[in-house]
């Protein structure tokens, strides 16, 4: 990911198509050819047919998005087409100034760390000298055929189908409001229900590369006209997804935005008693514990991963886990894609409003008078090298307490997550994509939430010359 005009330029997409040309022919799979798609960003179908190109110069076919693409339609279609891999040129949730490539492996999930670091190495060559120059222009490669262009919506949204009980939605007579932000589930989440008999009303439904504005994620502060909307139509459930799709936000019907933590935790609930799972569900290590309480309520195991979901869908893929899910918004389960998906995680919200006919606050009531209260929170500061020492002082010796209460356990398996005597717990970790340190907590209640917050926060800004 980069801003475009600085990083993010045409030279440089075709530097890493051509770095990945070279991993997949490595691997000698480049002839099962490959899925490229774009989000609604500024240039987006111009970098994807730069990207075909390149790709098509090297022999390999391509299957090239009609329009915007969310990021899971890709992943089903690398593996229902057995392609060697796919494209989509999105940045996700970023600002608008920033584009991306998001590489998907034949696998169907995110790239593991081990596929990054051999097109990294390959990208050090083109970058210290040796020159792209093999790639087939664009009427050329359309007239040949080898670039087609594709439409992945109707055969994703059947696949989409056999995870939602689509009769339970028809018969509850749905009033839904959607905000796709601008992004890409405009034509695929909308039709879905549509189809399933909701009454739809969508905000938002033209592409807009500023994204009015703001980053396309959806979040408390990035839905208030939803959150307003849901609440003036007296709708059951308002819907959004980031700009490529893989992440989701849900507002109840009072209007007012349900945390992801939660979302999460009632899934588990739901899907376990509604199809009557077995074996194991798994969280990153930022996540709710709410969700271990709830599968433990139904017999089930949690794995804990580092943050990020190619460690969750590595876990899908090999059908270890039955539910993957993060904090920040991602979620998938066993026998969809193994990449996050928004749109499924909507369809899945819709279908649990549809069948217990409660709202959410309701439904979440409910869960905490059966296994207890957990409340959470996460803040983003910006990385300064104060922090950056700080954060490295706490792993190498934590505190023995923190906001009054000892310190049972450190977690180092992504940042430093600091386990507290009462099961309440303290995480700091540095952003993978953006120059942030991010602090999560979770606790009982809320009072003792923001106590354990401030904590978190003193421990960060400190003065490390003076130890305080």
């Amino acid at each position: 990911r980069a801003v475009l005009g600085e990083d993010f330029t045409f030279q440089n997409v075709r530097m890493v198509c051509q770095a990945i040309v070279h991993v997949l022919k490595q691997e000698k799979i480049g002839h099962r050819g490959l899925i490229i798609g774009y989000d609604s960003r500024f240039l987006g179908e111009k970098f994807a047919k730069t990207a075909a190109e390149v790709f098509a110069g090297h022999g390999m076919s391509v299957l090239l998005c009609d329009r915007e693409t969310p990021t899971p339609a890709i992943s089903y279609h690398v593996l229902r087409h057995n392609l060697a891999g796919g494209l989509n040129i999105s940045a996700s949730h970023n600002p608008p100034e920033y584009n991306g490539i998001k590489f998907t492996p034949e696998w169907g999930g995110p790239a593991l760390p081990e596929t990054t670091r051999a097109i990294e190495q390959r990208l050090l060559h083109l970058l210290h000298g040796e020159h792209v120059n093999q790639w087939l222009p664009w009427e050329k490669a359309e007239r040949t055929q080898i670039v087609q262009l594709f439409d992945p919506c109707p055969d994703y949204l059947a696949a989409l189908g056999k995870h939602i009980d689509v009769d339970v939605i028809r018969q509850a007579d749905l009033r839904v409001v959607m905000d796709p932000l601008y992004g890409t589930s405009r034509g695929y989440l909308d039709k879905f229900l549509r189809d399933a008999g909701a009454k739809m009303a969508v905000l938002h439904y033209w592409r807009d590369p500023y994204f009015g504005g703001v980053r396309p994620e959806p979040t408390r502060e990035t839905t208030p006209e939803l959150q307003e909307t849901v609440k003036q139509e007296q709708a059951h459930i308002g819907l959004a997804t980031d700009g490529d799709a893989d992440r989701f936000g849900i507002v109840d019907r009072d209007g007012s935005f349900i945390d992801s933590n939660t979302v999460l935790a009632l899934l588990v609930d739901y899907l376990a008693t509604t199809r009557h799972w077995t074996g194991d569900v798994g969280r990153s290590v930022a996540t709710t514990h709410l969700i271990d309480r709830v599968a433990h309520r139904h017999g089930l195991g949690v794995r804990e991963t580092p943050v990020g979901f190619k460690y969750l869908a590595e876990l899908l893929a090999k059908e270890e886990i039955r539910m993957g899910g993060e904090e920040s918004a991602g979620l998938s389960i066993q026998g969809h894609v193994p990449e996050k998906d928004g749109i499924l995680a909507c369809l899945l919200v819709t279908e649990m409003i549809a069948r217990t006919k409660k709202p959410i606050r309701e439904l979440t009531d409910e869960l905490f008078a059966q296994v207890g209260t957990v409340f959470s929170s996460r803040e983003d500061q910006t990385l300064t090298d104060t922090m950056g020492e700080n954060l490295l002082k706490v792993q190498a010796s934590p505190p023995a307490d923190l906001a009054g209460k000892a310190i049972q356990q450190v977690n180092t398996l992504d940042g430093c997550k600091l386990m507290l005597e009462d099961g309440s717990w303290l995480l700091f970790r540095p952003s993978g994509t953006e120059p942030l340190v991010r602090c999560y907590a979770e606790a009982s209640t809320r009072q003792e939430l923001e106590v354990l917050m401030a904590a978190g926060q003193q421990l960060l800004q400190r003065n490390p010359k003076k130890g305080g």
